[in-house]
């Protein structure tokens, strides 16, 4: 009897392995700021692997408007981290943007490893990243 391989537990894990390990959510953030508390923004992005992409000034006002892009997952604590930095004058909405590839192996030192191993961390898992191999039939 023929196996179609798309049944085998081998061959599924295969296919969805590069897509788990190599995209990441986006967020889409519009901050609205005085044009004086800016500098608290760019810092708050800075830190959280964020990339400021636009900033215009409304006219005839003291605010400005930023638009980032920021990864959901250094997404947890960023308002009140913003709001601290800019004296809680910065009034951030986020939505969701787009997947961005990522580049780098979590097996491999790096920041992605790092990530990684928080979030395994997090959740209460074991430190040590499984391998393909591990998910093969002990048969």
């Amino acid at each position: 009897a023929r196996v179609d391989l798309f049944h085998r537990k081998e061959s599924l894990i295969l296919c969805l392995l590069p897509i788990l390990e190599s995209i990441l959510p986006v967020y889409s953030v519009a901050i609205t700021v005085p044009t004086n508390q800016t500098s608290g923004v760019y810092r708050t992005i800075a830190t959280r692997r964020g990339e400021v992409i636009d900033v215009q000034e409304r006219v005839g006002t003291p605010l400005c408007e930023m638009k980032a892009f920021l990864p959901v997952a250094e997404s947890f604590g960023f308002s009140a981290q913003l709001r601290e930095l800019t004296r809680g004058q910065a009034f951030p909405q986020m939505t969701f943007s787009h997947w961005q590839r990522v580049s780098g192996d979590v097996y491999e030192e790096g920041v992605r490893r790092i990530k990684c191993m928080d979030i395994r961390k997090r959740k209460g898992l074991s430190e040590r990243i499984p391998r393909l191999e591990d998910f093969n039939d002990k048969s």
